[in-house]
Parts: C-alpha cells; structure tokens; sequence
C-alpha cells in the first residue's frame, strides 16, 4: 500500500509539472522549461544543473534577454517589412528538409555517397544566361552552346576552344581551358554534378542548364575516389609583374634548399609564405578532397596526392596563383556509408537537388488530409479563361459568389473564385498553348502551393527543433536591431555622452610603452653583424640595406618599420617583458631561432590616448554602459517572476 502511494503520489507531481512548466513570467508572459532548457543548453554545452548555476543563469542573462524582446515587440520591431521579409527567408530554407518525400530523399543521400567514393575529371565550356531571362534569351544562348557544341563533335580540340575566342564565357578557362580537375558529390551545382556522373568518358553532354547558363562537360577521366587530404604548404604569391615573378623562383628554391637542409617546414611557412590564412599555423590548409567542400586546383591537388608518406613534401611547382611546397599532414579513405550518412543527409537537405522530392512529397499529404476537388467547377474553369491570359490581359470579371467548394483538404476549403483569382494574377505574356492544358498546370501549381503554406503552417506543433530554430532566429533579430537603435546607434550620435566617457574614463584608454623605430629580421648572426655595420650610414634608407644584404638569398634580410609594443609585438619582448632600446641605438639579439635588429628612433613612455585615439575603444564602453542603464530601467518597470520549483528541475525535462 505504501508503494502505490508514492507511485500516485509521483504520478500527481508528474500531472502538475505537465500543467506548469513555467520557469519565468514577465509581464504575463510565459516561458517554459523546454525554451530555457534550449537556450541554457545552447550557449553552455557543459551546462551545469545545480540550483546556483541555474539561478545565476537565469538572473545574469534568461531575464535579460526576454526584456530586450518584449521591449523590441513593444517597439512594434516585429512589424518591420524588412525584418518580415528576413524572416520570410530563413524560413523557407530552414523549412525545406521537413517539405520533401524522405524515402526519396533516402535515395538521393545514397546517391550522394556513391559520388563520393567515385570521382570524375571534366572540362566545361559555359554561355551564361539568367535563370529568369525571357525565352529569347534562354534561345539564344542555347543555340550558342549547341553551335560551340557542334565545333567539338566535328573534330575542334575542346579545351582549346574553351579557351578562345567565341568560347567558354566562364573567365577562368582563360587559364585553365575549361579544366575543373576531379570533383566529387556536393562540390559542383546538383544539374552539373549530375550530368558529369551520367556522361561518359570521352564523351560530350548535350548542354545542362544551371543557375549560372548552359554548359557542354567532356568527362576526362573517373577513378574510385582518393579520400581527404590535409596538407600544409609555403606559398610565394605570383604578381603581374614578370620580372617579380623571377625573384619569387629563385626564392622557392631557397626555401627548398633550406628544408633540404634540415629546416623545419613549419617555421619555414612561418616565416616565408605569403598565404596569410596558412602561415601563422605553419601552412596547414583545410582538409581537402572526397567528402569535402573544399577543391584545389588540378596541379595542387596531383601534387599533394603524390605524396606516399606523412611528412612527405613535394619539389616547388607552380599553379596559376603561384609557387608552392606542400607537405603531407594526413589522409584518409572515404568512411563507409553509416558513417558518413548523417553528415551527406544535411548536406542533401540544403542542397537544391532535395527539390526534386517535393512533389512526391505533395502527394502524400494529398492523401493524408484527404485532398478533394469538384471536378464538374474544374471543368467550368476551362470555359471561363481565354487566349487574352497570353497576352497577359485576361479579364477576371465573373465574381461567381458561389460559396460552392472547390477545393479542401484538411480543415481548408476554397472556391472556383479563389483559383480564378490566381489565375488573373500570375498571368504573364507568353507563347499560347491549349486552354486545357494551361489550366490544368495552373491548377496543378496553385493546389500544389496551398497544401504545402498549410503544411508549412503546422511545422511548429510537429516539430520542436523547427519551432526552437525559429524562434532563435527571430529573436536574434529582434535583439540585433533594437541593440542597434537603442544601444549602438545612439553611442556612436551622441557625442557630447562619448566624449563625457571619455573624460570619466581616460585612465582606462592607455598606451603601453612603446618604441618607434624599423625591426630587421636577420637569417643568421652573420647577417645581423652585416646589418649593424650598413646602420651606420645614415644615408642609406631601409630599402637600400634589404637589397644590399639580399644580393645572395632574398631570406637574408627583411624588415618592418612602425611604433612597436610589447603586447602586440611579441619579437620586441622577452616572456612578456618588454625587450629595453636605449634611444638612437641599435641592438641585435636572438628570439626564436632568428636575429633581430631594432633600430630604436624614440621611447614613447605610457601615456593616455587622445579622444581621437581612443574613439573606438571609449565607444565600445559607452555603449556597455548605455547597455547597463537600460536593461535596469526595464527590469525595474517590469513584472517578474521566477518559479524556482520548475526552475530547479530543468535537468528532467532534457
């Protein structure tokens, strides 16, 4: 007996937390623990469930967050057309994986992995043309790619006219002739992709209509795909100046004579390669190949899958954006099928090939919510519309006021009225067709569009994830243009206020000490020797010393001139100590296996910056302060509440 009444008294607790799972009220507003469970969890992966770390959560950020919206709602920033508009946006992609056949879409994840563990080389040749452009134009440049088509099968070298005149209009064939080297699933456009997997090799597709025009694809070569690769490189950026182009040779090959030599690649990159998005990281590049989004081109990509052995490196060669070394980090083969589905299902579900099972997908909810149409008003509808809708001038002037049903599905119904409406609308200037048929396809569209709005409409009660990134989303947006108009905005037009912080905080606006003068970098402590000495002729400038110490290696010698610190310079300080110049001196040392020579001009002791100096800095905290007295404001004029008992047990509604 006691074991059922706590079994009832469980089930009565159970019944109530069902009732109320309100953890914050805000003016009568009602938050649950399913939303703050998402947004506790989103921004804190290890989020802690204590009742501390739950409380202060709540206090320091929940409550805040929700005065900024209701405050943005007040404000009618929800009404905003282009915030509507934005909104509208996210929505429609954020709803398409949920408004498609999944057995299709299945089918298509499928296909997708057995595109990725098999890849195609293919040259193109491609005539642009709008994806709305008039029918004339869509004429005309079909005919151009079935004329550049026809010069191919009859015996022209396809590259080469890619490549020249009357050619490819895709103005990298220029340099690579139409070549896209090897690519694999969810690299290229979906209609490219697809056509380049279906022709084969040797062969030459008819033209394939994408969103950038019509292209002909010559498959070259397929071979089972390579996998990923992770490679690191040194870069020397080619210019458009030839003779510069000589100077970056000769300077890959010293670099190479230098890892020949024992160097470490890594410091090497750091040093010399221009890549700026590699060379802080010792040149690792992002992974590349089979399964990824990333491609390189043909020549990098032979040369970083030629190496056998991690730690590998090639000899220098050079692509169309300049000379390279590349060293092999790792590689990997493509992983099988249950391993890489999920990823390949997200892809596919944002790619424009999950299209294709939407109307598989319409049929089923046709079915489902029992879809029905009176044939006997379908059929009225053909009498009532005429050639004039070619033209764009069919004139709707029936005005049936038949309540009669024409259309229902679900708890939805909709009158002959409604289609012809639509009709009336959407009609345009076009090539005259058979009235049924015209009708039937605008039938087909409008039903087609009803369903899936309704559908669209119910998205929220079906799925939690979908109403929570919605939700999220909107808002963010509503946070980010109050933010901007009440906060950001004002701080940056209220100069009289920024100044006034500045004057109250100025002390906080400082420079470090600070020396002006020109850093060289030296190769060695022979060369620093070399440097010391030409310093001492004053005539001579920066440039005229790099280039006299850089007769024999361009690497001897670079440098840098500017006003330095040591928190932003770490090669002017010591473990965080700032390296001591004496004034018009100059002083060689050694820090990180290279020689450094600062020629010290002036010490520049702390000092507070002027307000012009330090604008962006003193706005940043203005704004934080505006920030600060603003949200106090509205938590002092709200409501609020917080139901600690749900509150406390958040963790067991995960």
């Amino acid at each position: 007996m006691k074991h059922l009444f706590l079994s009832l008294s469980l089930l009565v607790v159970n019944f109530l937390f069902a009732q109320n799972n309100t953890v914050l009220t805000v003016d009568g507003n009602k938050y649950d623990v399913e939303e703050f469970n998402y947004i506790y969890t989103k921004n804190n992966p290890e989020a802690n469930y204590d009742d501390d770390s739950l409380l202060a959560y709540v206090n320091k950020y929940f409550i805040d967050y929700k005065l900024k919206i209701l405050e943005a709602k007040r404000l009618r920033y929800d009404t905003l057309p282009q915030l509507i508009n934005e909104l509208k946006q996210y929505r429609t992609q954020l709803s398409r994986p949920y408004l498609i056949d999944k057995d299709k879409n299945e089918a298509l994840i499928k296909e997708a992995y057995d595109r990725t563990i098999n890849e195609v080389r293919a040259s193109h040749i491609l005539i642009r043309v709008n994806a709305d452009a008039a029918p004339k134009d869509t004429l005309i440049a079909y005919n151009k790619i079935i004329a550049i088509r026809n010069r191919v099968i009859n015996g022209e070298d396809f590259n080469e006219v890619a490549a020249g005149p009357n050619g490819s209009e895709d103005p990298s064939a220029k340099s690579n002739f139409g070549d896209l080297g090897y690519f694999t699933a969810l690299q290229m456009v979906y209609p490219f992709e697809d056509a380049a997997f279906k022709t084969a090799v040797g062969e030459v597709s008819m033209p394939v209509r994408t969103q950038f025009g019509y292209h002909i694809i010559k498959v070259t070569d397929k071979r089972a795909a390579k996998g990923k690769i992770q490679v690191a490189h040194i870069m020397i950026i080619n210019s458009k100046e030839d003779a510069k182009n000589e100077i970056n040779g000769q300077k890959i090959k010293e670099i190479y004579e230098l890892l020949e030599n024992g160097a470490p690649f890594e410091e090497l990159a750091q040093k010399y390669s221009d890549d700026q998005s590699s060379n802080t990281k010792g040149g690792l590049l992002p992974e590349f190949g089979a399964g990824s989004k990333q491609r390189m081109v043909p020549e990098f990509e032979k040369e970083a899958f030629a190496l056998k052995n991690e730690g590998d490196y090639s000899k220098p060669f050079e692509t169309m954006y300049g000379w390279h070394i590349v060293k092999k980090i790792h590689q990997s083969d493509v992983p099988e099928y249950d391993k890489l589905r999920r990823e390949l299902k997200l892809k596919v579900e944002k790619d424009e090939r999950a299209q294709s099972t939407q109307q598989s997908f319409i049929n089923t909810l046709k079915v489902n919510y029992n879809f029905k149409v009176n044939s006997a008003l379908l059929l009225k509808a053909y009498t009532l519309v005429d050639a004039n809708v070619f033209e764009g001038n069919w004139k709707d002037t029936f005005n049936l006021n038949n309540n009669e049903t024409f259309v229902s599905f679900a708890n939805q119904s909709f009158t002959l009225d409604d289609f012809l409406s639509h009709i009336s609308n959407e009609q345009r200037r076009e090539k005259p067709k058979a009235i049924k048929a015209y009708v039937d396809y605008k039938f087909n569209t409008w039903t087609n569009k009803l369903i899936l709005n309704y559908e669209d409409s119910q998205l929220e009660s079906k799925y939690p994830d979908f109403k929570n990134l919605m939700r999220e989303y909107e808002e963010g947006v509503l946070i980010f243009e109050i933010m901007q108009n009440e906060i950001w905005n004002k701080a940056t037009k209220d100069t009289v206020g920024l100044k006034n912080y500045y004057e109250k905080n100025k002390n906080n606006f400082t420079y470090p000490d600070r020396y002006k003068g020109t850093l060289y970098k030296c190769k060695d402590k022979t060369t620093a020797k070399k440097a010391i000495k030409l310093l001492k002729n004053k005539k001579l400038t920066n440039a005229e010393i790099q280039d006299s110490l850089n007769k024999s290696s361009t690497l001897n010698v670079d440098f840098k001139k500017g006003t330095f610190n040591k928190d932003q310079d770490e090669f002017i300080s010591d473990k965080g100590k700032a390296i001591k110049f004496k004034e018009g001196k100059s002083k060689c040392y050694k820090k990180g296996g290279e020689y450094y020579i600062f020629n010290n001009e002036a010490f520049l002791p702390s000092s507070v910056r002027k307000f012009s100096e330090a604008k962006g800095l003193a706005t940043a905290g203005y704004q934080n302060e505006l920030q600060e007295k603003w949200l106090a404001d509205l938590k002092a004029k709200a409501d609020i509440e917080i139901n600690k008992t749900v509150l406390f047990k958040a963790e067991t509604f995960k």
